[in-house]
């Protein structure tokens, strides 16, 4: 049984998670792969989309639709967010479960594998998820950083962190908890649990933890990371039926291959803000405008950029401030676009996921066009801003405007 909480919290988790990246409450995913550890016969995982007399239809965390019938007597328990076992659990009635619950049903597989039998039901309201949600998002805002890794000790457990001009001690301790991108993809949920000794030098950080006083250190609950590629330049081809374009790297100047999927973050920054941001880039290279926490360096190697999203922000967003607008979230209020709207010619800055690493192919998490005066600010080191992973498919934070989460 409390492996079976565990795999609901966990599940819980991810259902708090994803909405901070990708602006959907409730959605699952995350840690799809944990059930596996059990029989698929004995146990379904997912979220309730329709309910008609004594039984659910769930939409699993693998996709697939299960009809459950719930048996007469069945246990019907409803587990508060957070609970780590049962003993807080609490009895209701199949008629108090609705649509967009998430729901854990311990039973028997029927016939083929989309019928079930219930014999207990244990489930978590979308409305609690939702306040656990909002409780998480103010918490990343209030107590959360990030930056590139500069430095790593893991024998001592620290880390150090660059945020703009900014050096950020990260300590953490054996309750710290881990996620690490996956190399070969760009969502988040896909995201699995990670480890310390995973994080390498050059690899973009979110930490959410309690501050010192200056802000110089912080003392780690959770941290996600990954190993991401800023490039920029000018595309050179496009293959829209491949979903490809290549380009030539102004910091490597090497030719990439980039993959746009249909989990890619397709941006065209308008003129006016790119000149506005520009002017930042201009400026801030030299002058270290990382100050507010969101610049990175001139080198998109070693670059915070807006990946450093700065003192407050999550990992909803890049956090870095121009002028006085959050470059994170005016390119999450943009339109989505695809590759059918990009031409050979193009200025584009990119963030991207690697497979491979040192593979001249990757896959793009966010594509930004429209910054050519972002590129001719710094035309000898390369952009002084850097895109960030942690608006993966998400949108503004609240208050923020629309994204076009996926």
């Amino acid at each position: 049984m409390l492996r079976e909480i565990s795999v609901f919290r966990a599940v819980l988790r991810a259902s708090v998670m994803l909405p901070l990246v990708m602006g959907c409450a409730g959605t699952p995913g995350l840690m799809a792969q944990a059930p596996a550890a059990a029989p698929a016969a004995a146990r379904q995982l997912g979220t309730v989309t329709a309910i008609a007399g004594n039984s659910l239809t769930l939409k699993t965390d693998a996709g697939q639709q299960v009809v459950v019938s719930v048996a007469d007597g069945a246990r019907i328990l409803q587990l508060a967010p957070g609970s780590t076992d049962l003993k807080s659990a609490q009895t209701i009635a199949l008629k108090d479960i609705g649509v967009g619950d998430r729901v854990l049903v311990n039973g028997k597989g029927g016939d083929d594998a989309s019928t079930f039998t219930a014999a207990r039901v244990i489930l978590m309201k979308s409305t609690d998820i939702a306040q656990k949600h909002e409780a998480e998002q103010q918490d990343w805002q209030k107590r959360g950083t990030g930056g590139i890794v500069s430095a790593m000790d893991a024998s001592a457990g620290t880390l150090s962190i660059a945020v703009g001009t900014r050096k950020i001690t990260v300590t953490t301790t054996p309750t710290t908890q881990y996620r690490r991108y996956a190399g070969d993809s760009v969502k988040f949920e896909d995201a699995k649990p990670g480890t310390l000794a995973q994080i390498q030098t050059g690899d973009q950080l979110r930490v959410r933890g309690a501050k010192s006083e200056d802000g110089s250190s912080i003392q780690a609950e959770e941290i996600v990371s990954g190993s991401f590629k800023n490039v920029a330049g000018t595309i050179a081809t496009i293959d829209a039926a491949a979903g490809s374009l290549t380009l030539k790297d102004l910091a490597t100047k090497k030719t990439v291959t980039v993959m746009i999927t249909e989990n890619s973050n397709v941006r065209a920054l308008p003129p006016q803000a790119a000149a506005m941001f520009a002017a930042r880039a201009k400026g801030g290279a030299a002058a270290g405008a990382g100050a507010s926490g969101g610049t990175g360096t001139g080198n998109p190697s070693q670059a915070g950029g807006q990946g450093g999203a700065g003192e407050g922000a999550r990992p909803g967003g890049m956090g870095a401030r121009a002028g006085g607008g959050d470059l994170s979230q005016f390119v999450a209020r943009l339109p989505n676009k695809t590759i059918a709207d990009l031409k050979v010619g193009d200025a584009v800055m990119i963030v991207a996921s690697q497979p491979n690493p040192g593979s001249a192919t990757m896959t793009a998490v966010t594509l930004l066009s429209g910054v050519e005066p972002i590129l001719a600010a710094t035309p000898s080191g390369g952009p002084a801003m850097t895109l960030s992973p942690w608006n993966l498919g998400g949108e503004a934070p609240e208050g923020g405007g629309g994204g076009g989460g996926h």
